[in-house]
């Protein structure tokens, strides 16, 4: 998704949440809001997952103490050599 895209989609959730609070929504305007955030919840997990699975940690000696778990989906991705 791009940040574009996904400005649109807060906005709109936003948009959809404060009617609800002032008005009410109608039952469409009800399931589109539930299925927006729904979408943003999965890109968010998605995104999230995706950081802590590129995440190399470090210690105060400059040993890597990365664990084996984030390790692996790391050279599966590529992303390690070792």
């Amino acid at each position: 998704m791009t940040e574009d895209n996904e400005k649109k989609m807060i906005n709109r959730i936003n948009k959809l949440y404060h009617k609800k609070e002032k008005e009410g929504l109608s039952d469409e305007e009800e399931k589109e809001r539930e299925k927006l955030h729904q979408e943003f919840i999965k890109n968010f997990r998605a995104g999230f997952k995706q950081d802590v699975e590129n995440l190399v940690i470090i210690d105060k000696n400059g040993k890597e103490i990365t664990s084996e778990k984030a390790k692996k989906a790391q050279r599966k991705k590529g992303l390690r050599k070792d």
